[in-house]
């Protein structure tokens, strides 16, 4: 059977082989996975239990169950002014970021990313036809507008834009969210911002570009703020033209989100994790603590990664090193043109970062 062309550009994701990888060590130090190790609070999984229980198993609406989208809609009606933005309900963040690409991207358009990147984006952008076009934020992973004006072509449709950023972790500055979501509105630009990190903001809160472009397309979920990545439950706010378009492209690839995990997710609007972000704050900062003098590292503020400069040789050589020593991190090329730093996740017990602190100490020095 011959593969459509397409599948050409794909390769199975770098972070699903390290994965791989450590389902087969006995013992690992993994701080590969960006999944959070906190337990899914008690009401959150009762009130998927109960929507189980008492048969809320069939199809859902393709657009979102009333019982989740009116609450999100409530929230952004508050925040950004009633009637301004509507509201799509969709199978995880990736699912919703699927969904906008196809809306938006024809074959041919530009597509700016930001190097280094979430690892889906470029594939993303092949998938519906179009081209990366990309813009450098080394060494301090910091956009610069006059290099997103630069740029920018006649064939520029979209800009993807993530704060706080995997896999760096850092958060935009006020004025650079400004600049990039109002040079995006001169120019006419579609801009998405995936905001799926929002909540673990630890040095203040996230500004989004929605506030200053109202155009701007907001990807976000439920999996990293509740630590339900399996259950695949997003949504995205926008401009009603573009959410109409990923309600009907919904309704012929994922359908619906589930069914379940919808209701849990308007009982999750009401838990208050601001002692899970506390934590992952303190996880922060004990990392830096333990890299500090021996790594060159942008300081993250929210997220929870961070993407340190590999202190000899390529990222991909001092990574295998680091797995030869049962450490498990991702190596910076998997998120970027550069294969010069690699990328920590602290999404993991004090215990397993104290040891991979350990490792990285004694690796600091070939």
């Amino acid at each position: 059977m011959q593969l459509a062309d397409r599948m050409a550009d794909f390769d199975s994701s770098g972070i699903r082989k390290v994965f791989d990888l450590a389902s087969r060590m006995a013992n690992p130090i993994n701080l590969s996975i960006g999944q959070p190790d906190f337990e899914v609070p008690a009401g959150i999984k009762r009130a998927a239990i109960e929507a189980i229980e008492s048969n809320k198993n069939g199809y859902a609406v393709s657009q979102g169950m009333p019982v989740l989208r009116d609450k999100l809609q409530a929230r952004l009606d508050a925040e950004y002014g009633r009637g301004e933005r509507d509201v799509v309900v969709t199978c995880g963040t990736s699912g919703g970021l699927v969904l906008a690409i196809l809306a938006l991207v024809n074959p041919g358009d530009e597509v700016i990313v930001f190097d280094p990147c979430f690892v889906i984006y470029p594939s993303l952008v092949k998938l519906a036809g179009g081209r990366c076009v990309w813009v450098d934020t080394y060494p301090d992973f910091r956009i610069d507008p006059e290099r997103v004006r630069a740029a920018i072509t006649p064939r520029t449709r979209l800009i993807l834009f993530n704060s706080p950023a995997n896999p760096t972790g850092v958060v935009a500055g006020d004025d650079e969210t400004r600049a990039l979501a109002e040079l995006a509105a001169e120019r006419d630009i579609a801009l998405v911002s995936d905001e799926i990190y929002r909540e673990f903001c630890y040095d203040g809160p996230l500004v989004s570009p929605a506030r200053v472009n109202s155009q701007t397309l907001v990807i976000d979920g439920f999996s990293k703020t509740y630590g339900v990545t399996g259950w695949r439950l997003g949504f995205a706010h926008g401009p009603r033209q573009v959410i109409e378009a990923m309600i009907k492209l919904q309704q012929y690839t994922f359908v619906c989100a589930p069914q379940p995990a919808q209701w849990a997710g308007a009982a999750a609007l009401e838990v208050d994790m601001s002692e899970q972000i506390a934590a992952y704050r303190g996880k922060r900062d004990r990392l830096l603590g333990g890299l500090a003098g021996a790594y060159e590292v942008a300081t993250p503020g929210g997220a929870f990664y961070a993407f340190p400069r590999a202190p000899w040789g390529t990222a991909s050589e001092f990574v295998a090193e680091a797995i030869r020593h049962e450490l498990l991190i991702i190596p910076g090329n998997i998120f970027s043109r550069r294969d010069t730093h690699f990328r920590l996740s602290y999404a993991a017990s004090d215990d397993t970062i104290d040891r991979g602190l350990a490792v990285l100490r004694r690796l600091a020095v070939r």
